[in-house]
């Protein structure tokens, strides 16, 4: 069994502030679950690291744009969907904080993040020899809070992993390993200094992750959301179709993945692809669930680039 770098035990924090819990939804800020990541960044594998990292990076952002990030254990969700909200740490366990109230309404979305691979034998395959950090216990922890996060009907996005675990648990498959093509989607061999290949995604107007992207624009003066290649940041821009109301929207994105969706899971749109038609966005047209492959928390994005789409993100769980 693979054990957190960090303590996760939020039953022995102090209790959650009683007027934040008793405020009215659209007046506190949005409790936003995030299952812990249980690999240990001492791993060999430099991917384990970067994305113990990147959790907290996800963490951070959840807050600055007003939520109250949850980190949920597999203790936490005997009593519902609760954990305890703090500040995590950059390993991707937690640290002290106060307690949530244990139940199920306790939370206002989830957010799944990146990490090892999925088990091939949840989607009818058998493993495949390429696959790294496969872990049961972070698989049960991550579908068991995706299935109460849907069945409550609370927002949910997926980043990387998170993306590749929705389409799973909707019935769809992945390509466990994927072969090189005209789109580089990793750095070969992978390094934890060179944590990003960048290349551009077509992302379907209209969609809740346009709506992420074009926050963006509406944030930054003068409007795209490119801060220049040699700065590795997200490159917008917009198309006018024949329609004139309508965008196509190119942006430059951070990818770090061997793995992609294969079979689209019923249920599930794609909402946005890379030039080599590797499906990069995912959405349920019928709620607020979406999911993309790449990384929206990136460090080397501007500031805004990366708060615009977590911003949205839990905006919409303010909603009530």
């Amino acid at each position: 069994m693979h054990a957190p770098d960090a303590a996760q035990n939020p039953d022995t924090a102090p209790d959650a502030d009683e007027t934040q819990s008793a405020a009215p939804r659209g007046a506190r800020r949005p409790r936003i679950g995030i299952p812990v990541r249980l690999s240990s960044s001492t791993d060999p594998d430099p991917r384990v690291a970067k994305a113990n990292n990147l959790f907290g990076c996800i963490v951070s952002l959840i807050r600055d744009v007003g939520g109250e990030p949850v980190l949920l254990t597999a203790e936490s969700l005997e009593g519902g969907l609760s954990g305890a909200p703090n500040s995590g740490t950059p390993d991707g366990g937690t640290s002290d904080g106060d307690k949530a109230p244990d139940a199920p309404e306790a939370l206002d979305g989830v957010v799944l993040p990146g990490g090892g691979d999925v088990d091939p034998r949840l989607y009818g395959e058998a493993p495949g020899p390429a696959l790294y950090d496969v872990n049961a216990e972070q698989d049960r922890l991550d579908i068991a809070v995706a299935r109460r996060a849907l069945d409550a009907g609370m927002p949910v996005l997926g980043i990387c992993r998170g993306h590749q675990l929705l389409n799973v648990l909707y019935g769809g498959t992945l390509v466990q390993d994927m072969t090189p093509g005209t789109v580089p989607h990793r750095q070969i061999p992978a390094a934890a200094n060179r944590p990003w290949v960048w290349h551009e995604v077509t992302i379907t107007p209209g969609s809740k992750v346009a709506s992420m992207y074009a926050a963006v624009d509406d944030a930054e003066a003068g409007g795209t959301a490119s801060a220049g290649a040699d700065a590795a940041a997200g490159d917008a821009a917009a198309d006018d179709t024949a329609g004139g109301d309508v965008r196509a929207m190119e942006v430059k994105i951070a990818s770090g993945h061997h793995q992609a969706v294969d079979r689209v899971a019923p249920g599930l749109l794609v909402t946005a692809v890379a030039d080599d038609g590797t499906v990069e966005a995912l959405e349920d047209p019928e709620r607020w669930v979406a999911s993309v492959q790449w990384h929206p928390e990136a460090l080397e994005l501007t500031e805004e680039q990366r708060l615009a789409p977590f911003r949205v993100f839990v905006e919409a769980c303010r909603t009530p």
